[in-house]
């Protein structure tokens, strides 16, 4: 790529709206040479918040398309990279990255009719691929291959869904990882398209009606494709489609002109009877469900539960009566059923209660509920029958994660795979009749996972919570307090960290890293209580989380200072910014990825309006006063020497819109007095995450896992 290119003479380069100076980086990192960053132009803007005046001179790198912004991107960009590529343990990282991910990764299968389909990626594809076959032993085929759809693998798919009968797919593709999603219907058995095309999707996938006639999906109305990565997301609708029709004859099912914020997302009963509308308004776990009868030519739309109180989430139904996931009553989770001819709460039935582990996922397959809880945020799976009493518990191998279960009720059978920190993810199957698991598929990766040891500790935070952390790493440590160490966390809208396997870890474990997931609150690990510990007003509560992980890592002689590396993506970004802007003494490298960094703007971009719940608004004066006070742009300090940092974003990342790292990068690159280098990592074609190609996500680690071996003073073989 361009900007990969190295420098060999002083680079003097000039955009009008700022100057850059860069030093031959070759000499930075030898001669320890400071780096010239580039002097970006600051604006005269200020803006009033509850009679407080807050200056935001960046502003102007909000707008992504504009030259300036374009000219600002490449200068870091290559300011970035020149120093990335000057690092000598680059190359043999890369290397071994691509060893590696070379190995085939499996999804479990899922089956409808008489065939399976499941996604594999081969070796060093860039994304999966979905298969089909009619039994287990028979050669699947290929039934679509994003990777022959663009040539750098920036295509991705986003979702499937197959008819009851397995005779069509409905499937969704992205591209350069926008959260926008187009949708096309295979026949399967042929492998070719039909000529539906549905265009202006975001956060749906489509249910099909039971006669496989058409499908379900919610949409955004036509954005300007000028600003379609960074316009407001409101007015979500839900339609219907019919099969060989135009997406321009879609019949509108159901829209609130007088609810902008409301999401629909439509499911058929798997009987065929009803339309299942649950409604959000923001990232709260909070919904409204209504329903429809399809039976009847002109049926209104019945709403069942009409008040945000809390999350309900349908399973599946048994004629009239509904099943629900639901944390109404119950914060840990529980599930019920509420019969919608009686449809008054004294009515509801509790069929599994509240037990003392949380309840992440519940599935309905061979008339069973199987019900994932979180147990100190690691998986344990139970079974129990359709009236709420306990069948067994499904054994796992270790400390991990399971996901999957797909089914109906009158399957036999269910597949699942299991991760954790060192287990790639080996595919299972388990048998109903027989009430046993069996091994589908257990990947081969080039390492021995008997090398290595996780270990779940807990610690106490600043206020006495007790908060539980995993530790990875080689076996035979020494807790000497030099051993180079990346901690990880989120800590927000009520999302679980989970053991789970990536390549990037184990090369850094191999270099004698340790690896460390804090499950501070904000997340979801212990129900609704540990979710709103960290949310709001209490957000603090997240920051002091991870501080207090860091210092007993620390204190245990894990590591020391020095060596001690923070990462999160997303939240996780705001967390790692905040925490370093709290105690930049604490930390020796920081790597803030996809970051909601300016805590005063975000909910003017995209789909940032629905993080309120989670954040609060700077609308509201008491929090306002909270998200100043640790919002990551805004804390940073004049003449303060920070952390090594690596700030990565990506240039369509429409969810996290990329100016906050951008904004972020320039403010920190004026604030920092030291030594240490703090830059800004842009990929182009990508987003938040979504459907990255292997190639790009090879590249990142290698800069990201190099970036650390500099900055940690790390000696590798």
């Amino acid at each position: 790529m361009a900007w990969q290119k190295s420098f060999i003479l002083l680079l003097i380069i000039s955009f009008g709206l700022f100057s850059i100076t860069v030093s031959p980086l070759s000499n930075i990192l030898k001669d320890k040479e400071p780096i010239v960053y580039p002097k970006t132009h600051k604006d005269d803007v200020v803006d009033g918040y509850h009679g407080v005046m807050v200056p935001d001179p960046y502003r102007w790198l909000e707008d992504p398309g504009s030259p300036e912004t374009r000219e600002w991107i490449e200068a870091q960009n290559r300011l970035t990279f020149e120093y990335l590529e000057q690092i000598p343990e680059r190359p043999h990282i890369k290397e071994r990255l691509t060893e590696l991910w070379n190995y085939e990764k499996y999804d479990p299968p899922r089956k409808h009719g008489n065939r399976y389909f499941f996604e594999k990626k081969d070796g060093l594809q860039n994304q999966y691929t979905i298969y089909t076959m009619t039994s287990l032993d028979e050669e699947p085929r290929v039934l679509l291959d994003p990777n022959i759809l663009s040539q750098d693998g920036t295509i991705a798919l986003t979702g499937w869904v197959v008819t009851g009968d397995g005779r069509l797919m409905a499937y969704g593709l992205s591209t350069a990882g926008s959260d926008w999603q187009e949708w096309y219907v295979r026949d399967v058995g042929t492998g070719e398209d039909l000529s539906d095309h549905i265009k202006w999707i975001k956060f749906s996938e489509v249910s099909w009606t039971k006669d496989n006639n058409g499908f379900f999906y919610s949409r955004y109305d036509e954005p300007d494709e000028a600003t379609k990565l960074q316009e407001v997301n409101y007015y979500n609708k839900l339609y219907y489609h019919q099969l060989g029709t135009p997406q321009a004859e879609d019949v509108l099912v159901y829209h609130r002109p007088d609810q902008k914020e409301w999401g629909f997302g439509g499911t058929v009963t798997s009987d065929g009877r009803y339309l299942v509308i649950e409604i959000y308004r923001s990232s709260e776990e909070k919904n409204l469900v209504f329903y429809k009868d399809l039976q009847e030519e002109v049926a209104e739309v019945v709403e069942l539960i009409n008040a945000f109180e809390a999350e309900f989430l349908f399973l599946d139904n048994d004629g009239p009566i509904l099943w629900f996931k639901t944390d109404y009553g119950a914060p840990r989770g529980r599930v019920i059923a509420i019969d919608i001819r009686k449809p008054d709460p004294s009515n509801w039935r509790e069929i599994v209660p509240q037990a003392q582990e949380t309840i992440d996922e519940v599935h309905v397959v061979g008339d069973k509920f199987i019900v994932l809880y979180l147990k100190d945020a690691r998986t344990q799976v139970k079974l129990f029958d359709l009236k709420g009493r306990f069948v067994n518990e499904l054994g796992l191998p270790g400390l991990g994660t399971a996901y999957g279960f797909e089914g109906t009720r009158k399957d036999d059978e269910a597949f699942y795979r299991f991760n954790s920190y060192t287990d790639p993810g080996t595919v299972y199957r388990y048998d109903f009749k027989k009430g046993r698991n069996e091994l589908f598929r257990r990947p081969k990766v080039d390492f021995n996972p008997e090398d290595y040891e996780t270990k779940q500790v807990f610690f106490s935070s600043m206020d006495g919570t007790r908060v539980p952390m995993f530790i990875t790493h080689k076996k035979g440590l020494e807790l000497n307090g030099q051993n180079p160490t990346m901690l990880y966390g989120y800590g927000g809208f009520n999302i679980s960290l989970t053991p789970y396997f990536r390549v990037n870890r184990i090369v850094w474990m191999e270099m004698g890293g340790v690896y460390a997931v804090a499950n501070i609150r904000g997340g979801g690990e212990y129900g609704q209580e540990w979710h709103e510990a960290g949310m709001l007003l209490k957000k603090q509560n997240c920051f002091d989380d991870f501080i207090a992980a860091a210092e007993w890592l620390i204190n245990n002689k894990y590591t020391s200072r020095q060596k001690l590396a923070i990462s999160g993506a997303s939240n996780g970004g705001t967390l790692v910014g905040a925490c370093m802007n709290q105690r930049p003494d604490l930390f020796g490298a920081c790597l803030p990825d996809v970051g909601v960094m300016d805590m005063l703007r975000f909910h003017k971009f995209t789909i940032g309006w629905a993080w309120v719940s989670d954040y609060g608004s700077p609308d509201n004066p008491e929090e306002f006063k909270a998200l100043y006070d640790y919002s990551p742009l805004h804390n940073l300090k004049p003449d303060t020497t920070y952390p090594a940092t690596l700030v990565t974003t990506s240039d369509h990342d429409d969810r996290v819109v990329p100016a906050h790292s951008f904004k972020y990068a320039a403010a920190l690159q004026a604030a920092h007095a030291g030594s240490a280098p703090v830059l800004i990592r842009i990929q182009t074609k990508a987003g938040h995450g979504l459907g990255k190609p292997t190639t790009m996500r090879i590249e990142e680690a290698a800069d990201v896992l190099a970036f650390l071996v500099s900055t940690l003073g790390m000696d590798i073989d």
